[in-house]
């Protein structure tokens, strides 16, 4: 099962520099609420294996999501699709996350057996 939360709103600053920042602390703010729900987010770093999502999302009773960290309004590369899709494939949930408004519905969905 996949769900993507993604605002799609055009992003006001061109995904400049800008972006980069809001990403970055759209990031932190999924971290920290991870952390305030008991679980672990890990970045996720892959060598050779291109395209996968940023963030696991490790939460108690064995719940676990992969979240793709965007700026506001941005879209994952083909590449982080079909990673994306793979990972949906082979059962686990995927989330695109770009607002932090979004974050309580992502971890909802992750702890929803």
């Amino acid at each position: 099962m996949s769900v993507t939360f993604q605002n799609r709103a055009a992003d006001e600053n061109g995904g400049g520099k800008n972006s980069t920042m809001r990403e970055k602390s759209i990031e932190q703010k999924l971290v920290k609420a991870v952390k305030a729900a008991g679980g672990i987010c890990p970045k996720l770093v892959c060598p050779g294996f291109d395209g996968m999502p940023d963030r696991m999302v490790l939460l108690p009773h064995g719940r676990l999501g992969f979240v793709e960290v965007k700026a506001p309004g941005k879209k994952p590369r083909p590449l982080q699709t079909a990673r994306h899709e793979m990972l949906t494939r082979l059962g686990f949930k995927v989330y695109v996350l770009d607002s932090p408004e979004q974050i309580g519905g992502i971890l909802d969905e992750i702890q929803t057996p």
